[in-house]
C-alpha cells in the first residue's frame, strides 16, 4: 500500500515539474506577445521622460527596415552597418546570483529557526525516515514552483525588455531608490514589512489538510511569513535580473532562489543529525539583517546619483557620495564590534572571529575611499561612483602629468551642448558632443572620429573611463590621434521644437537629445547598449582596414591590449 502511494506521489512530482517547464515555455511568449502591446513613454505634469530604444521596439523597427532605408540615404548621419550589442547576463548567471541571493536569505531570522523545526515536524509526522524525506521533497519542490510562478508572472506582466527601458527613466531610479531606503531601514529593525496577517492565517489553515496539499499550503505559508525577510531581496533580484538579462531572467533568479531554500529542508531531512552541528538560533541572525540594511542603503545611493546626473540637478557629486558610503561603512564596522546597537540586538559581550574578520574587511573598505574625496580613482568600485568630472576638489593629474586637455585649433570656438556634460567630462581629453560639429573639426585637423556612445546612468562607460582610458598609451591616442565625440543616449536636455521628429526607424516622436541619438545608435549601429565605439573618418563613413573590411564598432572591452589594438587600426586605416 505504501509502495502504491509512494509511486503515485512520484508521478505527481514529475507531472508537477513538467507543467513547470511547460509553463515556462508557454510564458515566455505570452510575455513577448504582450510586451509589444506595451505604451512605451511615462510622464508627469512637471517632467517628460523619453524612453531610450530597446530590444523590444525590436520588431516594430524591422517592419520599418525598408523605409528607413530611403530616408537614411538623405542624411550623413544615417549609413547603416551592423555592431555586435553587449550580450545581457546568461540565465546561468541570472540563477547563481539567485541561488547566493537564495542562501542569503537562509540566514535570516524569519528563515533559519524555522529550519529544524520543519524537518523534525515531517520526521515525526511521517513515522519514518523515509517519509520524512519524501514530504522534505514535496516540501521543497513546492517551494520552487511558487517563486518561479512569481518570476513567471513578473515576465508575463513586463517582460524583460520593458523593464530595462524603465531601467533609465527617471521615475523608476527615483522610485527604486525610496523603496530600497524602505527596505534598508526595515532591516535595521524600523518595523517589519509583512503580508497581510489573514493571508497567512487562511494558508496556515489549509496546512492541516493532509497529503500534498497540506504540504504545498505549509510551503505557501513559509514563503508569507517570510516576506519582511525575503521581500528586500527577491525585489532586488527580480529587477536586476529583469532590467539585465533574457526574458526568463526573472523566472530563472526565482528558480536559484527556491532553490537555496528548498535544498536545505531535503539535506536536513536526508541526515537529521547534521541539524546538531547548526549554530543555534540568536543574536546573529538579526546581525545578519541589519548587514543587510547597511548594504539597501549604500545601493540606494546609486539610483539617487542616475536621476542627480541625467537631469542636471548637480547636486549629488562625487565626494558627497562618498562621503556618505564612508559614513555608513563607518558605522556598520562600528555595529559589527559591538559600539552600535539597534533595537532587537542583543548584548555583544565579546566578538567572534567571523565577526572580527568581517569588520577588518568593512573598515579596510573605508580606509581604502577615503582617498576618493580628494580625487582618487577608485578604479575598483569606479563603476558605482558618480564621474570624477563631478568632483569639485581634485588633485589627481591625467595619465600623462597634464591638467587641462590641449586646445584643438578649429574654426570652431564653442562646443556645443558642452555645458550639459561638464560632470562626464573626463579630465585632459577635448571631446565633442554634436555629431555635424565633429565631421567639420576632422576635416579640419585631419583626424579620425571615435564616437563614443555613453550615458550618465551607464556603469560600465564609467568602468571604461576610469580603467581602461586611464592607461597612458589609451590616453595618448583618444587625445593626440582622434577627434572624440560623445553621444550621451540618456540626456533629458528637451529639442527645440523645430528639432524634434518622428524616427522613421522606431516610430517614436523623439523630444530630447538623448533620444536623437540613441535614434543614432540604433538605426544606424543596430545597437542599444552603451558604451560602443564607433570610428569613422570625415566624412562620416566606418575605417576600413587593410583588406577593405570595415572595422566594426566595438562594446566595452576592458582588456587594454585589446582596446588599443582597436584604437590603433583605425590610426592606421585613416592615415592609409
Amino acid at each position: 500500500m505504501t509502495s502504491s502511494i509512494s509511486k503515485s506521489y512520484i508521478k505527481i512530482i514529475w507531472l508537477a515539474i513538467a507543467a513547470v517547464i511547460m509553463l515556462s515555455f508557454s510564458a515566455t511568449n505570452q510575455a513577448h506577445a504582450f510586451q509589444k502591446k506595451q505604451a512605451d513613454t511615462v510622464s508627469t505634469s512637471d517632467v517628460q521622460f523619453t524612453d531610450i530604444p530597446t530590444a523590444a521596439d525590436s520588431i516594430a523597427m524591422r517592419k520599418k527596415a525598408a523605409a528607413a532605408e530611403a530616408a537614411k540615404a538623405k542624411t550623413t548621419t544615417q549609413k547603416t552597418t551592423v555592431s555586435k550589442p553587449e550580450a545581457p547576463k546568461t540565465l546561468w548567471q541570472i540563477f547563481i546570483e539567485g541561488l547566493l541571493g537564495g542562501f542569503t536569505a537562509l540566514l535570516l531570522p524569519c528563515i533559519y529557526p524555522l529550519l529544524p523545526l520543519t524537518v523534525s515536524f515531517f520526521t515525526k509526522q511521517s513515522g519514518t525516515r523515509s517519509g520524512g524525506i519524501f514530504k522534505s521533497i514535496i516540501y521543497g519542490l513546492s517551494i520552487i514552483i511558487i517563486y518561479v510562478t512569481l518570476g513567471l508572472i513578473i515576465t508575463i506582466a513586463f517582460g524583460s525588455d520593458a523593464l530595462n527601458a524603465l531601467s533609465t527613466n527617471g521615475i523608476f531610479n527615483i522610485f527604486f531608490f525610496l523603496l530600497l531606503v524602505v527596505f534598508g531601514i526595515s532591516f535595521l529593525g524600523a518595523f517589519e514589512i509583512v503580508l497581510p496577517s489573514s493571508l497567512a492565517n487562511k494558508l496556515d489553515q489549509n496546512s492541516d489538510r493532509g497529503g500534498m496539499i497540506g504540504i504545498f499550503f505549509m510551503a505557501s505559508t513559509l514563503v508569507v511569513v517570510s516576506f519582511s525577510c525575503t521581500g528586500p531581496i527577491i525585489g532586488t533580484l527580480l529587477v536586476d535580473a529583469a532590467s539585465k538579462g533574457e526574458r526568463l531572467g526573472p523566472a530563472m533568479g526565482m528558480l536559484g532562489f527556491s532553490a537555496a531554500l528548498a535544498i536545505p529542508f531535503t539535506i536536513f531531512a536526508m541526515f537529521p543529525s547534521m541539524l546538531k552541528s547548526l549554530p543555534k538560533s540568536g543574536g546573529w541572525l538579526n546581525s545578519v539583517k541589519v548587514v543587510l540594511g547597511f548594504l539597501e542603503l549604500a545601493f540606494a545611493l546609486k539610483f539617487l546619483s542616475n536621476v542627480d546626473l541625467a537631469y542636471h540637478w548637480n547636486w549629488f557629486d562625487r565626494e558627497i557620495f562618498l562621503s556618505l558610503w564612508i559614513a555608513l561603512g563607518l558605522l556598520l564596522g562600528l555595529y559589527l564590534i559591538g559600539k552600535i546597537k539597534f533595537s532587537h540586538d542583543s548584548e555583544v559581550t565579546h566578538i567572534s572571529v567571523p565577526r572580527f574578520f568581517i569588520s577588518v574587511i568593512v573598515f579596510a573598505f573605508v580606509i581604502y575611499m577615503i582617498p576618493g574625496l580628494w580625487g582618487a580613482p577608485l578604479k575598483s568600485i569606479s563603476a558605482f561612483l558618480p564621474p570624477p568630472a563631478t568632483q569639485d576638489f581634485d588633485l589627481s593629474r591625467t595619465p600623462d602629468g597634464s591638467v587641462l586637455a590641449p586646445v584643438q585649433q578649429t574654426s570652431i570656438k564653442e562646443h556645443k551642448y558642452a555645458n550639459n556634460y561638464v560632470r562626464i567630462k573626463t579630465r585632459g581629453l577635448d571631446a565633442w558632443y554634436d555629431y555635424d560639429q565633429a565631421l567639420q573639426v576632422s576635416k579640419e585637423l585631419h583626424k579620425p572620429i571615435i564616437i563614443d556612445f555613453t550615458g550618465f546612468n551607464c556603469v560600465n562607460c564609467r568602468k571604461m573611463e576610469t580603467n581602461v582610458w586611464s592607461d597612458p598609451v589609451v590616453f595618448k591616442h583618444l587625445r593626440d590621434d582622434f577627434v572624440l565625440l560623445q553621444l550621451v543616449v540618456d540626456d533629458k536636455a528637451e529639442l527645440p521644437a523645430n528639432e524634434q521628429f518622428v524616427s522613421t526607424y522606431s516610430g517614436k516622436k523623439i523630444t530630447t537629445l538623448g533620444g536623437k541619438w540613441s535614434d543614432v545608435e540604433a538605426s544606424r549601429f543596430n545597437s542599444n547598449s552603451q558604451p560602443l565605439y564607433v570610428m569613422l573618418d570625415g566624412d562620416g563613413d566606418l575605417l576600413k582596414d587593410k583588406d577593405g573590411k570595415e572595422i566594426q564598432p566595438s562594446p566595452a572591452d576592458y582588456n587594454i591590449a585589446s582596446y588599443t589594438k582597436f584604437l590603433e587600426s583605425g590610426i592606421n586605416a585613416y592615415k592609409k
